[in-house]
């Protein structure tokens, strides 16, 4: 468990696979999602333990659909310990496949020395005088010795303001691990991003080196980015990255800033930032978004943008939100 979190009832973590589970393999009808509402504020170790659980979502999504419903058939009758621990296991096996090995699997993500949860934005110094900023629901660890400083991006995304090492001999590099490669900083600043489809990378100031597909590719020929480029990169190699309108460094000033960006992505981007479910009908997923929104309060946002684009937001519950074209008749 992270440094100063505190450890979860093994029971509530049972339960919040269960919920996870449920949710996602079968059709939650009023009934059911009031219930697990319910659930959700009963405790406040509930609502932490189904957001470190449904984290794992993408991985649960790759389990065939009759192997969880089994799972979910087990949990109606509560499901063991022990039981709980096999579909973890599974569900860092099946996410191995997609990721560079044992080290970024789901559960080295929960249990990284730093994180940050849903909706929080953290901050805190390394001993060389690194500021590492974490964005919303990512985790981090360290790991330096006398040769050189390494940052492991386990889940999520974080902005390295690259420290002096004023008290090393001569300054170490500095060097960046992600599940898609690993990236030396010659950049003062530096911020990577874990997407669906690879590795956002971009730098201001100075530049830095990109080696797809981690360790064993140290010694091929690196992809270089200058200043403000930015560059998506997995284990196969790095391409420039298409702007979709979103401005990345915004959240690190806890904005959210647009610029001629598709409604889907935009609410895509806030549902980073809150707990729960929130989905974009197609029938306004291809309008424009521009402006520069708080994201202290999402609902604000929502409303702002609702008005603006002539929308309708739906809060089916608190955690399940959806956006639709507002009806003017």
């Amino acid at each position: 468990m992270p440094r100063g979190e505190p450890s979860l009832d093994p029971a509530v973590v049972d339960q919040a696979i269960h919920w996870t589970v449920r949710l996602r393999f079968n059709q939650a009808d009023e009934h059911t999602q009031r219930t697990f509402e319910h659930w959700l504020q009963l405790r406040p170790e509930h609502a932490v333990a189904w957001q470190r659980v449904s984290a794992l979502g993408d991985d649960f999504a790759g389990i065939p659909t009759q192997l969880a419903r089994r799972t979910l058939r087990g949990t109606r009758h509560g499901m063991r310990r022990r039981e709980s621990l096999k579909l973890l296991g599974l569900l860092a096996t099946v996410g191995g496949a997609a990721w560079l090995g044992r080290d970024y699997t789901p559960l080295a993500a929960m249990l990284a020395q730093q994180h940050s949860s849903t909706g929080e934005q953290r901050r805190f110094q390394l001993d060389d005088g690194s500021q590492i900023q974490l964005n919303s629901d990512s985790a981090v660890d360290s790991d330096f010795d006398a040769q050189r400083r390494l940052i492991i991006l386990r889940r999520g995304e974080i902005i390295v303001n690259v420290g002096a090492d004023a008290q090393a001999a001569q300054p170490r590099p500095f060097w960046v691990q992600t599940r898609d490669g690993i990236v030396q900083a010659n950049s003062p600043r530096l911020l990577a991003r874990e997407r669906d489809d690879g590795t956002l990378l971009a730098v201001q100031g100075g530049s830095a080196a990109v080696f797809p597909g981690g360790s064993q590719h140290l010694t091929d020929s690196a992809s270089s980015i200058l200043t403000r480029n930015q560059v998506l990169f997995s284990s196969s190699g790095a391409r420039e990255f298409r702007d979709n309108g979103l401005d990345v460094w915004g959240w690190s000033a806890g904005v959210i800033s647009a610029r001629n960006m598709r409604l889907k992505d935009f609410i895509g981007e806030l549902s980073r930032y809150r707990l729960g479910v929130m989905r974009c009908a197609d029938e306004v997923a291809e309008r424009r978004v521009s402006g520069t929104f708080q994201l202290a309060d999402l609902d604000q946002v929502l409303a702002l943008v609702a008005q603006s684009l002539r929308l309708r937001i739906d809060y089916r519950t608190r955690y399940w939100v959806t956006v639709t074209a507002a009806n003017l008749a």
